[in-house]
């Protein structure tokens, strides 16, 4: 520990080896102040090759890693593998990086979300869209002025990982990949109090899959304005991945990497790097754990909001009718 209680090096493990978490790993070994200590996985092999990259070593289990020295630990595990390791990390009373989804479904987020709130250690949560300049220009673009219409999309393919295609496994499209399109609204227009969604049930061309094909979304904000998205994972390709957002004589179109800004006077077009807000975000979270910054942007329980969105979408597909997201639980405690 320094003078001001800052401690010089952040020490980091992983829980999960796959594709996120050699991208989280690639980022934070860039960083001349973390050193990355542990990781674990069920699959021994890709922990093996994992760590061999990384310069870390392998431990067999959660609470081999937690005893191996760490000031932080990035959970990068599918959606139904949530709960049991976030709940030993906050016991040991270690910061905790998320990668999104929290959860296969609402209930578990929730019980993670109780735990963390009363361990009171630093969280984040891989919403990294949150860092892009896009956002910022965006935000500044609708400074003063109170967006009416919202329309996202995520036009893509299946992934290649075996469990996506399930929905006992990923949850489906809306909560795996498009929240990130969710939680972008929540940023800019406002909390969603109702939504109301259909889906092609025909699933994508994949072993095993159950997903729905196609899903739109209409969506209700609490100032008033509307919105909507539309998700599919039957094309070959990412298609396209973003949110349009109309104010009074403006309008602005977010992908990933650009922005475009329209006004009576034309288009004003920015290109940016899409790995710079993945990287921010990594950045933020370990100056963070350091002592040295507060610009977690994403913590558990803002997060957890955006994940009752993206499960209340697939709760009115499953009803056949819209739902209403009820008073945010955190406001009432």
């Amino acid at each position: 520990m320094g003078s001001e209680g800052q401690v010089a090096e952040c020490r980091i493990g992983f829980i999960g080896a796959g594709g996120v978490a050699a991208r989280h790993a690639r980022m934070l070994g860039e960083f001349d102040d973390v050193r990355l200590v542990s990781v674990t996985d069920l699959n021994t092999e890709q922990a093996g090759a994992f760590a061999d990259e990384h310069g870390m070593r392998t431990v067999p289990g959660v609470d081999q890693l937690i005893d191996s020295g760490l000031d932080a630990v990035y959970v990068c595990v599918p959606p139904f593998a949530h709960g049991p390791a976030e709940e030993a990390v906050a016991a040991a009373g270690l910061a905790l990086f998320v990668e999104k989804p929290i959860g296969l479904d609402a209930e578990v987020a929730e019980r993670i979300a109780g735990v963390l709130r009363e361990s009171g250690v630093i969280t984040a949560v891989g919403h990294h869209w949150r860092y892009s300049p896009v956002v910022d220009c965006a935000r500044q673009a609708l400074a003063e002025r109170r967006v009416r219409l919202a329309m996202g999309a995520w036009l893509d393919k299946v992934p290649p990982v075996p469990w996506w295609a399930r929905r006992t496994r990923s949850g489906g499209q809306v909560i795996e990949q498009a929240i990130h399109v969710l939680d972008l609204a929540r940023l800019l227009v406002g909390e969603v109090v109702e939504v109301s969604a259909v889906a092609d049930a025909s699933p994508p061309d994949a072993p095993g899959a159950d997903v729905d094909g196609a899903t739109v979304v209409n969506l209700r904000f609490a100032g008033g304005a509307v919105g909507s998205l539309a998700a599919t994972c039957l094309l070959a390709w990412k298609h396209r991945a973003g949110l349009e957002v109309y104010a009074d004589g403006l309008a602005v179109t977010m992908t990933e990497d650009s922005v475009e800004i329209r006004d009576r006077s034309g288009p004003a077009v920015r290109g940016f790097d899409p790995d710079a807000a993945k990287r921010a975000a990594d950045r933020a979270f370990v100056d963070a754990v350091l002592g040295r910054g507060d610009d977690v942007r994403s913590p558990y329980q803002d997060a957890l909001r955006t994940h009752r969105l993206a499960c209340a979408v697939t709760r009115s597909i499953d009803l056949g009718g819209p739902v209403r997201l009820t008073e945010d639980r955190d406001a009432r405690r």
